[in-house]
């Protein structure tokens, strides 16, 4: 009989066959609601008390579990130090329930911003944590879009950092590399700001489970302003996912190759 993690990589060489690497074969558990006109992305009074307190919490505790649990590193760290304090989309492979704590432990526990589909706005005390602790749900709804978009606006002008998950899919301990929606690209070039490639590479042990986490910080990629908006964009994307190729093949010693 397979074991689990068997069973998702069968799922996960058949979706690679077909080339389907936006399909999201994960069922999705709880209760959730789209953010409406009325949804406060930016946080104040109580909530914004208690998302200092969450990233507060987080930077103490997290280097801890990531060190201990996954063996994690990150290196690259002048790639972050070379945009200085300006704001930026950084980007992340998407393959395991926690690396939005990957992503804070690389480029800031109080700078990092995370943008989420709408289903990961649950309701109970889940969606609240997850709320306060820095995520911006999209959604369908016109009005909270245009929120969402102003807030992402604010964040990017102080110097935040906002990240997106350009393979929109979770596939849980997936090495590789998927092709990047444009998105992030999008928003990037609105707000004229770099995008900054964070890729993660790691072991599994027998059962599985991730050992030998590194967390890639990549060259942040600049837009070409002599380029029209579509070139521009496209010229993004393909140097971002360069760069994340690139570093799976150095990392793991064999080229990057489908099924």
């Amino acid at each position: 009989m397979r074991t689990k993690q068997e069973q998702i990589e069968k799922i996960q060489d058949v979706l690679e066959r077909h080339r389907r690497f936006d399909y999201e074969y994960i069922p999705f558990v709880g209760e959730w609601v789209a953010p409406d006109g009325s949804y406060e992305y930016r946080r104040r009074g109580f909530d914004r008390f208690m998302e200092l307190f969450l990233r507060t919490a987080m930077s103490v505790f997290a280097p801890i579990l990531l060190t201990v649990w996954y063996g994690a590193r990150v290196d690259g760290r002048k790639n972050l130090k070379a945009i200085k304090k300006r704001g930026a989309v950084s980007i992340c492979n998407h393959f395991n329930y926690l690396d939005t704590l990957f992503v804070r432990q690389a480029v800031g526990y109080f700078r990092s911003y995370h943008t989420m589909g709408p289903k990961n706005n649950k309701k109970g005390l889940g969606g609240w944590f997850i709320r306060d602790a820095g995520m911006l749900p999209f959604s369908p709804d016109l009005e909270a879009a245009r929120n969402l978009n102003r807030e992402i606006e604010r964040l990017l002008g102080s110097g935040k950092i906002v990240n997106f998950y350009v393979e929109q899919a979770l596939w849980t301990n997936y090495p590789k590399p998927r092709p990047m929606k444009d998105g992030a690209f999008h928003y990037a070039i609105k707000h004229n700001v770099p995008v900054l490639p964070v890729f993660c590479t790691f072991r599994k042990n027998k059962r599985g489970w991730l050992k030998g986490l590194r967390i890639h910080i990549l060259p942040a990629v600049y837009a070409d302003e002599r380029l029209g908006r579509r070139e521009k964009l496209a010229a993004m994307k393909a140097q971002a996912e360069r760069e994340w190729r690139e570093c799976y093949e150095k990392a793991y010693g064999i080229p990057l190759e489908y099924l």
